[in-house]
């Protein structure tokens, strides 16, 4: 099946489970941009290999729901099949069934052990896989696999060398399904520290030291893939004000704010916003031209002269203020309109900044509130 990578091969059965770069999103468990350099395959086909040597079994199994596409009424999700060994393996990665079918699905929404000897006997067995596989499951063992004390998905064996599954069995691979949380849950503390490390306090976008790493990686992945890129450099007109009438809790609960309305946006673009510092921030939106650029500057310009900042009690500034009629000035590159193949990455990433910055200082001197692009005249709707 496409996308399956074999895994280690221990004794006389071969342990496959998705790609890495699959298995990632399956990991996204809490709200942060996880990193593909960390990859959890080689940790769960040992648990599965482990699990296999203690319980021995013609087949077994890892599944996962999906966080991403995770809903509140449980039995509307699904899981997928992530990791495997057996005969039929390569046709079960990557393959879904429902989060309310078969025994995987009981275990899911049950949040308990079960085993059973005589499957197709079983009320909570679900022949559909059996069939598109054209396998035969005698018996049968899951375990919920649980990350921050709720079921996330199910590590399950078939058919039992020698028989069925004794209790002993059940405790040796509720065990094995803890290793599995564990694994799971160091990759996600590893990650939300580098995220933590990534991201600026105050506003939660990304902070100036990554902005120069993410913007050299996007460089390179326009560069290769043909594609533009574009910079967008936004300050805030007058902050100071803000600060010196209503105070600092007011101006930090503003960046706040402008931080979720700039985040927002760059999301809807696949993008990723920083704040440079002070009230500066920078947004990297990899495959938008000039006039796309130019659209969505516009759009931000307008959306913060139009919104209410601080119009409830925030996290910061307890008493709501109402505050309007803020505006900002924008600046914008593109890679293919302002820069030269000739350049380097390091030398693109330093020059397209100093130039969307630079647009933005024009946009300061000629009125502010408004979009400039840098080498041109200035844009604004009217």
């Amino acid at each position: 099946m496409s996308g399956t990578r074999p895994a280690t091969r221990a004794a006389e059965i071969e342990l496959l489970s998705l790609a890495p770069e699959e298995l990632d999103r399956f990991l996204d468990r809490r709200r942060a941009t996880l990193s593909p350099e960390l990859s959890l395959t080689d940790n769960l086909v040992e648990v599965l290999r482990k699990a296999n040597e203690f319980v021995p079994s013609a087949a077994g199994c890892i599944l996962l729901d999906n966080p991403r596409a995770k809903r509140r009424d449980r039995k509307r999700n699904s899981l997928t099949f992530i990791a495997a060994f057996g005969e039929k393996a390569t046709e079960l990665i990557g393959h879904k069934i429902p989060g309310d079918h078969g025994i995987a699905g009981h275990v899911y929404l049950s949040g308990e052990t079960y085993a059973t000897s005589e499957a197709h006997r079983d009320p909570h067995f679900f022949s559909g896989v059996d069939e598109s596989t054209r396998y035969t499951t005698r018996s049968v063992i899951a375990i919920p696999v649980r990350i921050e004390h709720e079921v996330c998905g199910v590590l399950e064996l078939i058919n039992r060398d020698g028989g069925g599954f004794s209790e002993a069995d059940r405790t040796l691979l509720e065990i094995f399904a803890g290793y599995i949380s564990i694994s799971i849950q160091n990759v996600l503390d590893g990650r939300q520290a580098q995220e933590i490390a990534r991201r600026d306090n105050l506003t939660g976008l990304y902070n100036d030291r990554f902005l120069h790493v993410a913007l050299t990686r996007a460089i390179q992945g326009c560069r290769a893939d043909g594609t533009d890129l574009a910079i967008l450099f936004l300050d805030l007109d007058f902050f100071k004000r803000v600060n010196d009438t209503h105070g600092h809790l007011a101006g930090s609960q503003v960046l706040r704010e402008v931080g979720v309305l700039l985040g927002t946006q760059t999301d809807r673009h696949e993008g990723i916003a920083a704040r440079y510092g002070g009230d500066e921030f920078v947004l990297v939106v990899p495959g938008l031209n000039l006039e796309g650029a130019v659209d969505l500057g516009e759009d931000i310009r307008s959306e913060i002269n139009h919104s209410t900042f601080c119009d409830a009690a925030g996290e910061i500034q307890p008493e709501p203020l109402h505050l309007t009629g803020l505006t900002c000035s924008i600046g914008i590159a593109t890679l293919r309109r302002h820069l030269t193949e000739e350049l380097t990455e390091e030398e693109c990433r330093s020059a397209i900044l100093r130039l969307a910055d630079s647009a933005m200082y024009v946009a300061k001197e000629t009125g502010r509130n408004r979009t400039a692009v840098a080498g041109e005249p200035i844009k604004r709707r009217t």
